[in-house]
């Protein structure tokens, strides 16, 4: 065996250098750079006009726990609909959708998802799922709702920690209730509610 070259150690030492900070600024850059909404609908016709938002901080960018705990919530509707719920790996490769019963107003809590990579989740309402094309005299408009979109990273940081405090205090609430006002202020969402919607909103988890 030869002798070792130090400009290929240099080489080395310099990748691994580079490798790191690759991974370290990451994450910032995308919480800066992602162009997604955490809150969808806000179109014409009641159900693309119906509100659901992800429980995310306003940066629209969320670090998950190892819990895998998500939120949203969807608001008041005569003719509530199916929600679908889609984690795509924003990097590419398959999506895993997710179909929720049509309910009223309320927060819905995902449980046991967990991520390797930078995943962007969206969320919307079926508009044409149910009877909402025949109640709905404004339904031609559209028959997806505008949806909330999201980008999810494998990891927390300090920006995502009073969201998960919120999170936590939220699923220990599964199958009551929780004042409406004070709980999406928690989540800075506040400005969502209206005189339409319940003082109270029930907690359902999956």
């Amino acid at each position: 065996m030869g002798p070792t070259n130090p400009r290929n150690g240099l080489i080395g030492l310099t990748a691994s250098v580079l490798a790191v900070n690759t991974i370290a600024f990451a994450s910032p850059n995308l919480r800066s750079s992602f162009p997604g909404r955490r809150v969808g609908g806000g179109t014409r016709g009641e159900c693309t006009a119906r509100i659901v938002a992800h429980l995310v901080p306003d940066s629209n960018v969320f670090g998950m726990s190892t819990s895998g705990e998500l939120a949203l919530v969807q608001g008041p509707t005569a003719n509530p609909v199916e929600l679908t719920t889609r984690f795509k790996p924003q990097g590419g490769g398959a999506a895993v959708t997710r179909t929720i019963p049509a309910s009223s107003a309320g927060f819905i809590l995902i449980r046991g998802r967990s991520i390797t990579a930078p995943t962007v989740w969206e969320t919307s309402f079926d508009c044409a799922s149910g009877g909402a094309t025949q109640t709905d005299p404004l339904a031609f408009v559209a028959t997806v709702s505008p949806p909330a979109v999201s980008l999810l990273l494998p990891q927390q940081e300090t920006a995502d920690a009073a969201t998960q405090v919120a999170l936590t205090s939220l699923s220990q609430r599964c199958g009551s209730t929780v004042p409406t006002a004070s709980t999406l202020a928690r989540f800075g969402l506040a400005d969502l509610v209206t005189p339409q919607w319940p003082e109270m909103l029930p907690v359902q988890c999956l």
